[in-house]
């Protein structure tokens, strides 16, 4: 009975035995069926054998000199290259062989000797088969998770997509509500200072021409204080100037950010986005009961302008700075901060041109840190650390995408306790597609 080669891949056996009667027998035996045979007299010919040409199966005898055939197989199950390589151990029958440990160190069958040629290629033929299912098996499994891990990427493309566009036309609506009203508010206010200031001069006037004025009229200035109101009305004026501005920065920053409109590819200034992000981040940044005041520390390189999809590379900038003061928030309730950091929390943003001619952003948060063994999966989708309810797992997910897939750079996180980086480097110029 010959053995049909599959794939039209002859099978590759190595024979592992001491005595070389039993090599040539064994080698003309399975040369006969069909197979190509070497032969190596000890362990160590065994391994070096192995490295320079993978078997499809081992027949590895016991007893062996120097370097039995458990260290052996243990030797080749430890090594990523050998592994998975079928070990068929050989042993005389009235040898003392402890089976048990002959399949704890990763062999897969045993022969007897005498040998009995059909029993012998029979045993090879089932290792050989069921080789070729696990392969069969490990390359479905592998077309699985690349199904599913395109899914998830398409869940997310479509998930960052839908909220692209919902948040570009939420933030452009709600800029255009509160535009009209607050240049209103503000262009009034010129005219509200000047009439307050002429009411103002006209009493001083009638103070000067009437400086008894009736009972009635002093009794009113006391009570209502007149002097504090002349004196604090210039200030409540300028306050309201300082707010109504606020508020008009507040709506330039929303239409900046969101870029309504704006799908395609443009020059931007990434520091005047960057700036406009912060700007959106007030809120969090000032001292609250979970943390005191976040210091943002500004290290700017001379950037020039680069050409990218702007709304969504703002989106990347909102998520690393918001998953900054979350690791500040966390590191502060979980007092993990040295006594120097306790009072100055502080985000850094560091960027550069590379010498590969990149525009590098960097974000680093003095806050919990990361752990290595979370590293490697911070950028799958639906990963999360943060408690339920916290975090969906799809702003870093997002934002790998955005850098990575759509604007050709790349985006990489180093981390040390109480400190961690997140680091993106695009392209300055976008290649053309």
């Amino acid at each position: 009975m010959h053995f049909n080669q599959t794939n039209h891949h002859k099978i590759n056996i190595l024979v592992v035995d001491d005595t070389p009667d039993n090599l040539r027998l064994l080698s003309a035996m399975l040369t006969a069926q069909g197979f190509e045979v070497r032969k190596a007299l000890n362990g160590k010919m065994a391994l070096t054998a192995c490295q320079m040409v993978l078997p499809d199966v081992i027949l590895l005898d016991i007893n062996m000199p120097d370097m039995d055939g458990y260290q052996v197989c243990q030797q080749l199950k430890a090594d990523d290259k050998t592994c998975e390589v079928p070990v068929i151990f050989i042993s005389a029958l009235d040898d003392v062989v402890d089976k048990v440990k002959a399949f704890d160190v990763g062999g897969v069958d045993y022969i007897a000797k005498p040998f009995h040629g059909v029993e012998v290629v029979l045993r090879i033929e089932n290792q050989i088969n069921l080789r070729l299912l696990q392969v069969k098996l490990q390359e479905k499994n592998l077309l699985l998770q690349q199904a599913l891990d395109n899914l998830q990427a398409s869940q997310v493309k479509q998930i960052q997509n839908e909220k692209m566009v919902a948040l570009g036309q939420l933030v452009a609506g709600l800029a255009h509500e509160i535009n009209n009203p607050i240049s209103f508010i503000y262009g009034n206010l010129q005219y509200a200072g000047q009439y307050v200031q002429d009411l103002v001069n006209m009493i001083e006037v009638y103070q000067h021409e009437y400086p008894k004025p009736t009972p009635k009229i002093q009794q009113i200035a006391k009570n209502i204080d007149l002097n504090f109101i002349i004196k604090d009305l210039q200030n409540l004026i300028d306050a309201m100037y300082r707010g109504s501005d606020r508020i008009r920065e507040i709506v330039r920053a929303l239409q900046h950010f969101s870029r309504h409109d704006e799908a395609e590819m443009k020059r931007v200034n990434i520091h005047e986005d960057i700036e406009n992000t912060l700007v959106m981040l007030q809120h969090r940044l000032r001292e609250t009961a979970d943390h005191p005041a976040i210091v943002v520390v500004k290290d700017y390189g001379n950037l020039p302008l680069v050409t990218c999809y702007a709304g969504e590379l703002n989106q990347v900038f909102m998520h690393l700075l918001n998953n900054a003061i979350d690791a500040i928030e966390e590191g502060v309730g979980n007092q993990s901060f040295t006594p120097d950091l306790l009072s100055t929390p502080q985000i850094q943003i560091h960027t550069e041109v590379t010498d590969l001619n990149m525009v590098k952003i960097a974000i680093a948060d003095n806050g919990t840190g990361i752990e290595e063994s979370l590293r490697s999966r911070l950028f799958d989708p639906f990963f999360t650390t943060k408690p339920v309810g916290k975090g969906s797992g799809l702003g870093l997910s997002i934002s790998y995408q955005i850098i990575v897939q759509k604007h050709r750079g790349q985006i990489t996180c180093t981390s040390s306790v109480g400190r961690a980086e997140f680091a993106i480097e695009i392209p300055i110029e976008q290649p053309q597609r």
